[in-house]
């Protein structure tokens, strides 16, 4: 069975935000409005997006 996958594209900057929530993006693999990575569905990587919710959207296939 294939393992679920989240595609999870960046709406917000970065920029004048804390160092947490940019680590964060860094942790995802993104950092540039617009960039979309697709990742592993697991409850680490949930709470990752719901961190920075305000800066990223769950892109449906």
């Amino acid at each position: 069975m294939a393992k679920k996958t989240l595609r999870v594209r960046q709406t917000g900057s970065p920029t004048r935000r804390p160092q947490d929530q940019r680590a964060t993006l860094t942790g995802l693999g993104l950092g540039k409005i617009g960039r979309v990575r697709e990742l592993e569905d697991t409850p680490a990587v949930r709470g990752m997006i719901a961190k920075v919710s305000h800066m990223v959207e769950i892109v449906e296939e």
